[in-house]
């Protein structure tokens, strides 16, 4: 398989925010409406740009909601987020060995940053497509051919990585190849339903499916 560009979705797939973000969603939605919102019921605004998910709910206090997100978002992200297993040894990996990398992510850049450099993630990445940079965010393949567009990649040569259907589906949508991550909050099977080429069981499967060797990665 000729594969010279790696693109990560960000939250779920490199590290580990669920937590962060349900808090986040559990924070705002019991502030606006109290004890209507479980765990379960926010899972599945896991994914897509908060704004689709406030519409939804309050079309009238959308920008309200929002700032109330991202004011406990902000606030508690170092101590919420945490590393996936294999993750980082995975890119440093990728990044010595001259493959491509990007991000491509519904979150906006401040809190992109405020993750990578927390991981120590922030050097590996030549590009990185938030919400800032996009009209459509996943599943519309933009934020994808932005990304292919930085790293004058080509989408055949291009394989994306995610732990939500969106990523899945904006991969199919561009043309690139597709992985899919078994450590999804949503579970596996969920993912599985949308077809990715692959599903990684720790991020360093990654290193055997693009033929990389000669590596010991735990």
């Amino acid at each position: 398989m000729n594969i010279n560009t790696i693109l990560f979705d960000l939250d779920g797939t490199l590290i580990n925010t669920n937590d962060l973000i349900i808090e986040s969603f559990l924070h705002t939605l019991n502030h606006y409406y109290p004890n209507q919102y479980t765990r379960e019921d926010v899972l599945a605004f896991i994914g897509p740009p908060l704004r689709d998910t406030f519409e939804a709910i309050d079309p009238e206090r959308v920008d309200e909601m929002i700032e109330t997100y991202r004011a406990f978002n902000h606030a508690h992200h170092d101590a919420l987020v945490k590393e996936y297993e294999t993750v980082y040894d995975t890119v440093q990996t990728l990044h010595e060995q001259g493959f491509k990398l990007g991000i491509v992510t519904t979150k906006i850049r401040h809190t992109v940053n405020m993750g990578l450099k927390l991981t120590k993630l922030d050097s590996f990445f030549e590009c990185i497509i938030t919400l800032d940079d996009v009209e459509h965010a996943k599943p519309h393949p933009e934020p994808i051919e932005k990304a292919l567009a930085c790293l004058q990649a080509k989408p055949e040569e291009t394989l994306m990585v995610g732990d939500n259907h969106h990523d899945i589906l904006a991969g199919k949508h561009a043309g690139t190849k597709t992985a899919g991550v078994a450590w999804t909050i949503k579970g596996r099977e969920h993912l599985a339903k949308y077809e990715p080429d692959f599903m990684l069981e720790k991020m360093s499967d990654l290193l055997s499916i693009l033929g990389v060797t000669g590596v010991e990665k735990n």
